[in-house]
């Protein structure tokens, strides 16, 4: 069967960009959204967007949004944010693992040795936050019974893509999400990797304005964050969804798949043709 529609889900880093489209999305299906992130007031991050704002956003689209300020770094604060969904909900059904330090300088040009050691920064917030959201979230999956777990990452899993510092971590969370599903499949919890593809964001559009004429094409073939979270959506109500478990998944493709289109009324393509085959691993199981 397909998760309840009753839905309790908590996205992580959703302040803007892929987890505020996959939020609101969410919350258009009914469902109560724990939306994370650092930013309380416009104007404290260079980019627009807050905790709160999304979380109306939710409300407004037919969710209800629950504001939660969490810093993914800070371990502490996790263990709160799971602690508070335990007490409200008494379970969870989903849990997004979306949350990315991100440096300004990630597309800078030039080998990983002329830019700055913060990149690595993505192996704690967007590698350990991943593993130690999924911990803390583990009880409340197991005392649903059932539950689905995604990890939002990016062909730079596979690919050469920003350097080795983005690379590795993507890399690590397509890796954790098959491992975590090994475990998790006793109790009826599906793991997934999404593979997005240029997405919409705040960053995007304002590098698409600063020169439109010049990214032209790429606008044509970027996805709104909120597909993602269409196809999350459709992924939880999938029936057969632990089939899908372990696996790293391209979303145009579950879109395609579930029938799933963006805002525009659009399919995104899958850039599998020009990036490779999504990542496989084996199913061997050593104790």
């Amino acid at each position: 069967m397909g998760l309840s529609r009753d839905r309790i889900v908590v996205v992580t880093g959703a302040s803007r960009g892929a987890g505020k489209g996959i939020a609101l999305a969410l919350g258009a299906s009914g469902a109560t959204v724990y939306v994370t992130g650092r930013t309380r007031n416009e104007g404290d991050a260079a980019l627009p967007g807050t905790v709160q704002a999304t979380a109306d956003a939710v409300t407004a689209a037919g969710g209800r949004g629950i504001p939660v300020y969490c810093d993914h770094a800070d371990e502490r604060q996790v263990k709160q944010l799971f602690e508070r969904v335990s007490q409200e909900q008494g379970r969870l059904d989903i849990l997004v693992n979306n949350a990315t330090s991100l440096h300004d300088a990630l597309t800078q040009t030039g080998p990983f040795w002329e830019k700055p050691l913060a990149l690595t920064d993505i192996w704690n917030v967007g590698m350990r936050s991943h593993y130690t959201a999924a911990w803390h979230a583990a009880p409340l999956l197991l005392a649903n019974g059932e539950g689905l777990v995604v990890n939002t990452s990016s062909f730079g899993g596979r690919i050469y893509m920003h350097g080795p510092a983005y690379g590795a971590g993507k890399a690590a969370v397509d890796k954790m999400a098959h491992d975590m599903a090994v475990d998790f499949r006793p109790f009826n919890v599906a793991v997934v990797s999404i593979w997005m593809g240029l997405l919409l964001t705040e960053r995007t559009r304002l590098v698409f304005d600063a020169e439109p004429d010049k990214y032209a094409d790429l606008l044509a073939t970027a996805e709104t964050p909120e597909f993602t979270g269409r196809v999350i959506d459709a992924l939880a109500n999938d029936p057969q969804r632990m089939a899908k478990s372990g696996k790293v998944l391209i979303g145009a493709e579950l879109g395609e798949e579930y029938g799933i289109t963006d805002a525009s009324g659009s399919t995104p393509v899958s850039h599998r043709a020009f990036f490779g085959e999504p990542t496989t691993y084996g199913d061997a199981v050593v104790e």
